[in-house]
């Protein structure tokens, strides 16, 4: 599949490498290689995609609907090879009311919101919830315990806001609580939206509370290319889920364009290589600029790495589940570090992260006394690190060109103009 749009100054435009990799990843695809460059007006990508197995995808309805979805994302100035179009309906609901909130981060957090809410009458259907550095951030859909609707009546908005701030807050007067709450659909894609309340919140200032081991810490890199008035950012690590998401998406909201590109994975280690200069067509020009991009790239790679146990659950859903779960959590020492909450018809299907709140690992006698309590429909999955990948089939290339790279784009001076 091969991608071409015209622009007067330059097909790069500000957020769209963004889109396509926000799409790719929503379809559940691990994008393992990419290349991407820019220059004279057009734009070409290749990204090399399996399936979160590692196995090539051949379905041929599968890869038409990754098509769709892209030209959906990008819109009619893009053109395709093959070029196949077909409407797709994205469900959009203002049913709920969507609740943003960054503060503090401490053991029991969650439990105490979600037991705010359901004192509240108020029913969590969705919910993603990442801590960092002593933060924490959550994007929550809500909707009323009696009608299943949205709340609307203004003065019960109110108390919510009145009531999660106040909690928020605690007794850290010196760090700032936020919270927005709002009636209909969210139009920034939610792990988007995380990474920006988090980056505004400032996690990446803040000192490890718990410091990861520092042979897994990513290694950032910034210079400046000054004979092509690029800044080359080098990111080194462990690769995981998502990665590049994270990355792009955290360079966008920084305002940097991407405007060359070269990523590799192997052998569970991550390579990326891009060339950047700022939306006003500048490199980095200061010490500051670079240190922050460095770090804010390194929190962004780091708030996915989660600490401690997995424990998924899927059972019926009820009112108030979130907060009865939580609270068991509570009630066992153990804090939230990542949650994903979500409903499926009838069925609840929530993630956890958790570690005990003393900061060390959670022992048997822990899970079986949250079995007993919660039932045994509760899975541990151990530390989530990712297993290590079978026999994989050769992956299925996206052409968004036909483009052939060194290890390193500095060499390749033709894409350079």
């Amino acid at each position: 599949m091969q991608r071409r749009h015209d622009c007067q100054d330059s097909a790069n435009e500000y957020g769209i490498l963004l889109e396509v990799i926000q799409v790719l990843i929503d379809l559940n695809l691990v994008i393992s290689k990419a290349y991407i460059t820019s220059d004279g007006g057009w734009v070409m990508d290749v990204f090399n995609i399996t399936d979160k197995e590692g196995q090539k995808l051949k379905d041929k309805a599968t890869i038409a609907r990754i098509e769709d979805y892209i030209c959906k994302s990008l819109g009619a100035d893009s053109r395709y090879i093959p070029s196949r179009r077909r409407s797709v309906d994205v469900a959009a609901s203002s049913d709920h009311n969507v609740i943003e909130l960054t503060g503090t981060d401490r053991p029991g957090l969650l439990s105490e919101v979600s037991a705010v809410l359901a004192s509240l009458k108020c029913n969590v259907v969705s919910a993603e919830i990442w801590t960092h550095n002593t933060r924490a951030a959550a994007v929550m859909r809500v909707t009323d315990e009696g009608t299943g609707s949205a709340v609307t009546d203004a003065d019960r908005l109110e108390r919510i806001r009145d009531r999660l701030s106040y909690l928020l807050r605690g007794g850290n007067l010196s760090r700032g609580a936020a919270m927005a709450v709002s009636t209909g659909t969210c139009s920034t894609h939610t792990e988007r939206r995380l990474h920006q309340m988090m980056l505004d919140d400032g996690d990446h200032e803040q000192l490890h509370r718990h410091p990861p081991n520092q042979s897994q810490r990513p290694n950032v890199t910034v210079s400046n290319w000054n004979d092509k008035d690029y800044s080359v950012v080098t990111i080194r690590c462990k690769d995981r889920p998502k990665l590049l998401f994270d990355t792009v998406c955290t360079l966008t909201d920084l305002h940097y364009v991407v405007f060359h590109a070269n990523i590799d994975a192997k052998d569970n280690q991550a390579y990326q290589e891009f060339y950047v200069r700022h939306v006003n067509g500048s490199p980095m020009h200061t010490e500051t600029d670079r240190l922050r991009v460095i770090q804010c790239l390194e929190a962004a790679i780091e708030r996915r790495v989660s600490e401690g146990v997995k424990l998924e659950l899927c059972t019926n859903d009820k009112v108030g589940l979130l907060s009865e779960v939580t609270r068991i959590f509570r009630e066992n020492s153990l804090t939230v570090t990542r949650a994903e909450v979500s409903t499926r018809g009838r069925m609840a299907v929530n993630t956890f992260y958790v570690r005990d709140s003393t900061g060390g690992t959670v022992d048997q006698k822990t899970i079986d006394s949250i079995r007993q309590a919660i039932g045994q429909n509760i899975q541990v999955k151990g530390q989530p690190e990712p297993s290590e990948p079978q026999k994989k089939e050769s992956p299925t290339w996206f052409l968004f060109a036909n483009l052939f790279r060194p290890r390193s784009l500095y060499s390749f001076g033709m894409f350079m103009r």
